[in-house]
């Protein structure tokens, strides 16, 4: 375990540097400077962060281009003209009806609430981080104008899922260090809580350290990860991350 720790650690902190942010999503709210238009910005890149990281970026930049290059002052401050900047966007299955609803519920949100992490409290408070995810997307749905084919663009413990992107979302807003890659604009979400998001990379490298052993890939095992990982470092498992995607773009694995 000691040789482990300190082979993750090492890699952790070789990837978590600025150099990582260029060719990754997160480089996507990173080009913002408000704290709404880094959260909504952060929220849709990873909400469609599947796919070639080249092209999530490129849509990505087209949905800033469509909000204006101003996401939180389209979103709160947008007439039904401006909508039409929005149809016809798509990229893989999320299409102009999932962004649409996107839209409609961020404007509904932040017209009653300062910043989205309060849309992972309950009652302004943090319970665990199931009850985060499983209370958000809920919460995201909650409305009878909610189109049926948009709730499997937001995954939910309840359901099962690992919650890939959900995970890491949370990861860019709530991790706090001096290394330049998250962010650490979100104080009432313990970063000791967060939970590594599993992608195909993390998944291969963790299970061959063993730190997965579960055949499939469900919230289950993303819980079996927390764990494993939290033997390293209690205060900060998910910084993690960046060490089992390093390893398996390396081809350690």
């Amino acid at each position: 375990m000691i040789k482990l720790k300190e082979l993750l650690d090492e890699k952790a902190d070789y990837y978590n540097n600025p150099s990582f942010v260029i060719d990754d999503p997160i480089s996507i709210p990173h080009s913002f400077s408000g704290k709404q238009d880094k959260e909504i910005m952060g929220f849709f890149a990873a909400t469609l962060a599947w796919g070639q990281r080249k092209t999530i970026i490129n849509k990505c930049k087209e949905l800033a281009v469509r909000f204006d290059n101003e996401p939180y002052k389209f979103i709160t401050g947008h007439g039904e003209e401006d909508l039409k900047n929005l149809l016809g966007f798509k990229h893989r299955t999320f299409n102009d009806t999932d962004l649409l609803y996107f839209v409609d519920f961020l404007c509904r949100f932040y017209n009653e609430n300062d910043s989205l992490e309060d849309a992972f409290l309950s009652n302004g408070r943090f319970i665990s981080m199931e009850d985060s995810l499983v209370g958000f997307e809920y919460n995201f749905f909650n409305s009878p104008d909610a189109p049926l084919r948009t709730r499997k663009h937001v995954a939910t413990p309840a359901r099962n899922s690992a919650c890939k992107r959900l995970n890491m979302y949370l990861r860019w807003m709530v991790r706090d260090d001096d290394k330049g890659v998250d962010f650490g604009l979100w104080k009432r979400i313990p970063q000791s809580s967060l939970i590594c998001p599993i992608d195909v990379h993390v998944d291969r490298t963790a299970r061959k350290l063993g730190l997965i052993t579960r055949k499939q890939t469900d919230w289950k095992t993303a819980l079996e990860l927390y764990e494993n990982l939290r033997l390293l470092d209690n205060d900060d498992p998910a910084k993690y991350d960046f060490a089992l995607f390093g390893l398996s773009i390396e081809k350690v694995f």
